[in-house]
């Protein structure tokens, strides 16, 4: 067999093995009855056909991991309805979650500083581009490695910046204000 007839069987062979390298790699984020996350503040969180909900009545609260990540990406589904104001929070540097000592990747449609929306990495990046996301599941992939930071929302890149404020820390989702944050499918996969 010439080498030209064996290409497409190597490249077939890389991509299988690569995919079980960045399987073993990747964990599962948030799941019921597991550890490695805990709760805090006043929102209500329940498991409901292996969906995390919060539940927000005139409260705020969220879910972190109790492991730190630094380079990694984390993938997973949510489905905001249009009262919301919730987020991802990524490399936060202690076990409270603000934009000051965390990325806040936002999610929050009709935030009244659109700067500041869902798709933006709020105090550090406007969405590149405005995605709707309310009532209807959307994805949120978000790699980070080294200083550099990108967001991609249902394949749509919406912020992308360079950064060294933060290198490692926990990931957290978030409840707050008054309304319902559906997750599913969470997990990182770790680029180390």
């Amino acid at each position: 067999m010439t080498f030209q007839k064996k290409m497409p069987f190597l490249i077939a062979i890389m991509a299988l093995y690569f995919s079980v390298v960045s399987c073993r790699n990747s964990q599962v984020l948030f799941q019921e009855n597991t550890n490695g996350w805990e709760r805090f503040g006043d929102t209500a969180w329940k498991f409901s056909n292996n969906k995390l909900i919060g539940i927000a009545d005139d409260s705020n609260g969220f879910v972190m991991t109790q492991k730190t990540y630094g380079d990694f990406i984390l993938e997973l589904e949510f489905k905001p309805d249009d009262t919301i104001n919730s987020g991802v929070f990524i490399r936060c540097s202690n076990q409270e979650i603000n934009p000051t000592d965390c990325y806040e990747v936002n999610i929050w449609d009709l935030h009244p500083n659109q700067d500041f929306r869902t798709g933006a990495i709020v105090l550090k990046a406007v969405p590149l581009a405005i995605v709707e996301t309310n009532n209807k599941w959307n994805t949120y992939k978000i790699r980070t490695e080294k200083n550099h930071v990108q967001v991609w929302i249902n394949g749509i890149l919406t912020a992308d910046i360079n950064d060294d404020t933060l290198t490692k820390g926990y990931i957290s989702l978030q409840a707050n204000g008054t309304g319902e944050i559906r997750f599913r499918n969470v997990k990182v996969t770790s680029l180390n």
